[in-house]
C-alpha cells in the first residue's frame, strides 16, 4: 500500500462523500479509491467511514484523522514548493472556473503573458456562470461576481465591476430613452433579465442619484443565464440591461450601446476568488490567484464593499 495515496483517497472521499466522485478527481478507478482505503482501515485498526448503497460517512476516528491528514498533505505539498526549482516554476494541472464574459473579454485575452510566465502550469479552465461543486468536480478555485452562496467558501476579494445601464440604439428609437429608472417599471420598456443562480430569478437593481434611491426592476422581455448571451440580448435590442463596464466599454465605443440614466449610480458588484476551505492552496494556486488580482487591479480595481446578490 502507497500511504500517500491511501491518505489522498480518503481524504478526497470524505470530502466528496462518493468512492467513485474520489475516483474520478484522482483519476483512478473506483476499485483501488475502496482498496487504498480499506487497507488504510486495516492498518490502522481504525474504521474511518461508514459505507451504505447510498452514502459515505466519515467516523469520529475518520473526522480526526482527516483534519490530520489534510495538514500533513498540505506540508507535503509545501515541503516540495519550498525547493528553489519548485518554487520557482510551479508545475502541473489546476482546475478552475471563471463568469463566461471575464474568460472571454479578460482572462483568455492576459492568457500569453501568463504562460509565459508559468510555462509549465496547464490551466483546465472552466467557462460558466453557474454554481460549481469544487470539491466534487475537483475544482481548485472559482472567480465569482456578486455575493458568495456558499458561506463555507473561503473568499478573497480581488476587484469590483463598476456598473452602469445600457441599450441598443435599435431598442432607444422603438422604446424612447428612459429619463428616469421609474419609467423602466412603465408600459414602454423592456428589460433583459439575468437569472442569478442562488435565487432563480433575475433582481432589481438599487440606483441613487444624491439623497434618491430607486430599486429599478422593469418588465423582462426574456431573461438568460449566462452573462454572453445577456450582452448578446442587449445588443440585439430586446432590452434595457445592466452591465460592467468592461463588457459594455468595446461596445459603447463602436455604437452599439448607449449608456443610459446618466447621474444615478449603483453599487459596485465584488468580484471574488473562492476556493474550499480544506484544500491546501497550493503555488500553481496561489500564482493564479495572484494573477487575477493583478488584472483586476487594471480592469476593476477594488474599490469598496457594495454587493450586488
Amino acid at each position: 500500500m502507497d500511504r500517500f495515496d491511501a491518505m489522498l483517497a480518503f481524504a478526497r472521499v470524505v470530502e466528496t462523500g462518493s468512492f467513485t466522485k474520489a475516483a474520478l478527481t484522482l483519476h483512478m478507478s473506483r476499485t483501488t479509491a475502496t482498496q487504498l482505503v480499506q487497507q488504510l482501515e486495516a492498518r490502522l485498526r481504525v474504521k474511518l467511514l461508514h459505507r451504505t448503497t447510498r452514502r459515505v460517512q466519515v467516523t469520529a476516528d475518520g473526522a480526526a484523522y482527516y483534519e490530520r491528514v489534510v495538514r500533513l498533505l498540505a506540508e507535503l505539498d509545501d515541503a516540495e514548493t519550498s525547493l528553489s526549482s519548485a518554487s520557482a516554476a510551479p508545475r502541473g494541472r489546476r482546475r478552475v472556473d471563471v463568469p463566461s464574459p471575464l474568460a472571454r473579454l479578460v482572462l483568455i485575452p492576459a492568457l500569453p503573458a501568463f504562460h509565459a510566465q508559468y510555462p509549465e502550469i496547464l490551466l483546465h479552465l472552466g467557462v460558466s456562470d453557474r454554481p460549481v461543486d469544487l470539491i466534487g468536480d475537483n475544482v481548485d478555485c472559482v472567480v465569482r461576481g456578486g455575493a458568495l452562496t456558499n458561506p463555507a467558501l473561503v473568499a478573497r476579494h480581488v476587484g469590483d465591476l463598476e456598473l452602469r445601464v445600457y441599450a441598443a440604439p435599435s431598442y432607444l428609437q422603438r422604446a424612447g430613452t428612459p429619463d428616469h429608472p421609474s419609467a423602466l417599471q412603465g408600459p414602454h420598456h423592456r428589460t433583459v433579465g439575468f437569472l442569478w443562480a442562488r435565487t432563480g430569478r433575475s433582481l432589481p437593481f438599487d440606483m441613487r442619484r444624491g439623497p434618491e434611491r430607486v430599486q429599478a426592476q422593469g418588465h423582462d422581455i426574456c431573461a438568460v443565464d449566462d452573462g454572453n448571451a445577456y450582452l448578446a440580448a442587449g445588443l440585439a435590442g430586446l432590452g434595457v440591461l445592466w452591465l460592467p463596464d468592461y463588457m459594455a466599454r468595446p461596445h459603447v465605443a463602436a455604437g452599439e450601446l448607449v449608456p443610459l440614466l446618466q447621474g444615478w449610480t449603483l453599487d459596485p458588484m465584488p468580484l471574488y476568488v473562492a476556493y474550499p476551505p480544506h484544500r491546501h492552496v497550493s503555488a500553481k494556486v496561489r500564482v493564479f490567484i495572484d494573477w487575477v488580482v493583478g488584472l483586476m487591479a487594471v480592469h476593476a480595481p477594488v474599490q469598496g464593499h457594495g454587493a450586488r446578490p
